[in-house]
Parts: structure tokens; sequence; C-alpha cells
């Protein structure tokens, strides 16, 4: 297990799904984890509580992330507070599905808003301090639907698939100062986006699934944690699929 003794991280969306999950398994690992939320803050708190209890630190930061000036006030009280800022993980999304026919525009500017402008505004923010240092994580938490696209989510596939071009663009810019650039795409993954699925579609969902089985967020925190570590001092612009076989 990579160690993350005397690293600083931050995870949008950390209060609930695969963003509590990332933040766990890398305070778990002795990370300081900076705790991004928008809404749910006592989630945001019990997550920093179970950090705390399994040997980790950090801190509960509210903020909208697709605002600039918020983002830009964020990193700077994590760097004022910490010296620095190792690790970027762009978690925080959000959904609003419907045929593109009945789609509202404001449910596409949400969406865009929340998923794509949000990991930008953060990329943009934290690489001006990575850069400084000439050291740097940054994972970008995409989706299968990024790349295979799904009916009755043409904003949510359009948010993920610009993360990956975002990923892939950073990646070059900065790859001269020390700094990696990744994606994560989970596929069918069970949190509370899938939760209110009846049984008939998670079996549908499932069988396209050649692992035969739904996702946890552990199996998604797992590869951002191997990302987020020197092990993949190496790797970069890359687009990890962490879906159990289904858009192979």
């Amino acid at each position: 297990m990579s160690d993350f003794k005397e690293k600083i991280v931050l995870v949008t969306g950390a209060s609930r799904g695969i963003g509590r999950a990332i933040a766990l398994e890398l305070g778990k690992r002795g990370a300081t984890v900076i705790v991004n939320f928008r809404s749910s803050e006592s989630e945001a708190n019990e997550v920093l509580e179970e950090i705390k209890a399994s040997g980790g630190d950090g801190m509960v930061y509210q903020t909208d992330v697709a605002d600039a000036d918020a983002v830009d006030a964020m990193i700077k009280t994590i760097t004022k507070t910490y010296g620095k800022l190792d690790v970027l993980v762009n978690n925080a999304g959000v959904t609003r599905d419907n045929v593109i026919m009945m789609l509202k525009p404001e449910d596409f500017d949400v969406v865009v808003n929340t998923n794509l402008r949000s990991a930008w505004l953060c990329c943009k923010a934290a690489s001006r301090q990575m850069m400084r240092k000439r050291s740097g994580r940054i994972i970008n938490i995409t989706s299968v639907v990024g790349i295979a696209g799904n009916g009755g989510q043409t904003n949510y596939a359009a948010s993920k698939a610009g993360m990956i071009g975002l990923t892939k663009s950073l990646a070059k810019e900065i790859a001269t100062r020390g700094i990696t650039v990744n994606a994560v795409a989970p596929g069918f993954i069970g949190t509370d986006m899938t939760a209110d699925l009846d049984d008939t579609m998670k079996e549908a969902a499932i069988s396209h699934i050649p692992l035969g089985r739904m996702g946890a967020p552990e199996d998604v925190a797992k590869a951002v944690a191997f990302l987020a570590s020197d092990d993949a001092a190496y790797i970069t612009g890359q687009v990890l699929v962490v879906d159990g076989g289904m858009v192979m």
C-alpha cells in the first residue's frame, strides 16, 4: 500500500459515494485530506472523523466548485494552511437525465457546470501551486458514459467526455513541470446515483458486465490511489476504466 504521509490531498464532492470512498482510502494511507462539499455538511464531517480515526488528517471545506472565485479562495486557503497541494481529485458531479427533446437548457447547464466547469476551474487553480513546486497529481473522475455514450444522458455524456479532453490536453501542457494528469472512468457503481434504480434496470445493466457484478466505490478509490501515488509517476494523459469490462 502506497504511503501518502505528508501528502496534501483535495477531493471535491467528497461527502458521499465515490468521493467519500476516495477520501477515506487516501486518508487511510496517511494523507491529509481536504473534504470538499457543497451541501452535505454532516456527511462531510463524518468522512473527516473516519479519516482521522484511520490515521489520516484534514479538514472539511464547503464551496461550490463551479464558482471561479470560490475555487481560487479554496486553493489559497489550502496552500496557506498546509503550504502546498500535492493531489487534486475532481470528483464533484450531478446528473439531470432526460431524452434531448425533453431536456431543459438549465439541466444541461447545471450538469456541465458542476461536472466539467468545476474540474477545469480546480485544475487551473491547483496547477498554479503545483507548477511552483514542480510536482503534483491531478485525477479527474469521468465516466464510461463519456466514452460510450448513454441514451437520456446527452448532458452528462458531454460533460464526462469533456473531462477526458481536459485531462489529455492539460497532461500535455504541464508534464514538463513534473505534474501528471489522469482520469478514472467508473462504470456501473453502487452509489446514490444508482440506488434508486429498480431491480429490473440493475439486472439489465449487470447483464452487460463481464465480471457479473456492480462495482463498489472502493474499486474506484483504489484506482485513484494508484494514479496519485509515486508508483504512477510515469503515467499521464490516460483514462483508467473501472467498469468490470462493461465497455471494453
